[in-house]
Parts: C-alpha cells; structure tokens; sequence
C-alpha cells in the first residue's frame, strides 16, 4: 500500500530542510507538532482527541503512565 499524500508532503519537507532539523535549537516539542502528530493524523489516529473522548476511550494519550519491569516509564504517545 502507498504511503498518503500526506506522509510523503511530511518526508519531502522534512528532507528539503534537514539541515536546520538536525541543527541545535530544532527540538523535540517541534518535532512531534510539526511531524508527528500529522503523520500519525495521517493514519487516521485522533491525536488531538477532536472526537472529544473521555481519557479511557482517547484514540492517543500523550505523556502516559506505565509500569515497565517494575520502572515506570512516560511514552510520547499510547494508545
């Protein structure tokens, strides 16, 4: 199956202006608001709960809580 048009605009732009993605000040909050949350968007996941969900039925939870080999760990993203 090919990627959507959406996927591949976000590669295109992403490798278009690499340099200054890697460079210093690019950071990982602009990283995941610029690419992503609209690749995942893209692949139909609700990241930003627009179906206004209660917390236990969200498509995506940001920043959860789980417990991994007794450490609890945070992942940007879950589901």
């Amino acid at each position: 199956m090919p990627a959507p048009n959406e996927v591949r605009g976000l590669v295109e732009r992403f490798h278009e202006n690499r340099a200054s993605y890697v460079s210093g000040p690019y950071n990982e909050t602009q990283t995941r608001i610029e690419f992503v949350d609209p690749f995942f968007t893209a692949l139909g996941w609700d990241v930003a709960n627009v179906q206004g969900y209660a917390e236990a039925y969200k498509d995506v939870v940001h920043e959860d809580a789980i417990v991994i080999g007794g450490l609890t760990k945070a992942p940007d993203y879950s589901s």
